[in-house]
């Protein structure tokens, strides 16, 4: 039997009562579905599951995504499957090693970006008795409702520039990679593609600028309302325990990772990304 224990906070909740190392039967997958529009952020406990397994049950909620770095941190025969890790073998990293450490949605800087993710707890760091590297949640739905009526008046028809090529990053994109994804313009508030709740489509380092609007004028719009969607009462902090599987909808919910731990704590997760739609 299935039961969704929600987690109290902004968004998240525990999904009790399915093996993923079984095959997801239809009634099972419509409770999900349901808990997953409502919640944003679903884990999976204490789960045993190989990358086919992995795959398969990512599947079902859509199209795969391959990432842009899966030839540097992929699986051999299963490109779907994105390694995050700081495990090194013979002097060489394993996985994306410093992923996420900002407030983002995925791919946000896409045409069409991630509709959801999945993340597979294979290892996770721990330190005296204490597990690290967390991931927060900010409900940006919740976020949007809490506008007052002005503002959200004022940022409905706005749309936001996405610039893969000029986000804030310590590295630059390498222009291979920045010529697959030009720049895009998404609205700020954006329409979830199932319930059509509206939830706030901006973040600091991701949106670059606000189509029409002088960059200064735009970058304290950006900064008022990326501000705004990461307060205490809007965010869910996941602290990972081995065999969690986590999903995410990128339509309800911006994450970072926190980075909190070093070698030799070891952390390998094992993540797909399923394709969404262009917002609207």
């Amino acid at each position: 039997m299935v039961e969704i224990r929600p987690s109290g906070f902004a968004a998240g909740a525990e999904v009790v009562g399915v093996d993923l190392a079984q095959t997801v039967d239809d009634d099972t997958f419509a409770q999900i579905s349901e808990a997953f529009d409502t919640y944003g952020v679903l884990c999976f406990r204490n789960q045993d599951i190989t990358v086919d397994q992995h795959v398969a049950f990512s599947s079902l909620i859509g199209e795969l995504e391959i990432n842009y770095n899966a030839h540097l941190y992929g699986i051999d025969g299963s490109p779907e499957i994105y390694i995050i890790s700081n495990i090194t073998e013979d002097g060489r990293p394993i996985g994306s090693r410093r992923a996420g450490d900002n407030w983002h949605s995925d791919m946000i800087y896409a045409e069409k970006p991630a509709r959801a993710t999945m993340l597979y707890a294979v290892e996770v760091p721990i330190l005296d008795g204490m597990t690290l590297g967390g991931t927060q949640f900010a409900n940006s739905a919740a976020a949007y409702d809490a506008l007052p009526d002005t503002m959200k008046q004022k940022i409905t028809p706005l749309k936001g520039v996405f610039d893969f090529s000029q986000r804030k990053r310590s590295v630059p994109p390498k222009p291979e990679v920045a010529a697959r994804y030009p720049p895009v313009a998404h609205p700020l508030v954006r329409s979830h593609p199932n319930t059509g709740r509206k939830s706030l489509n901006v973040m600091r380092d991701d949106c670059t600028g606000i189509a029409d609007m002088a960059q200064e004028e735009a970058d304290r719009l950006i900064e008022a309302l990326a501000d705004h969607i990461v307060r205490p009462e809007f965010v869910y902090q996941h602290n990972w325990q081995k065999g969690d599987f986590v999903m995410w909808d990128n339509c309800t919910v911006q994450h970072r990772a926190i980075l909190d731990y070093d070698l030799p704590q070891r952390r390998l997760m094992w993540r797909t990304t399923v394709k969404g739609e262009r917002p609207v």
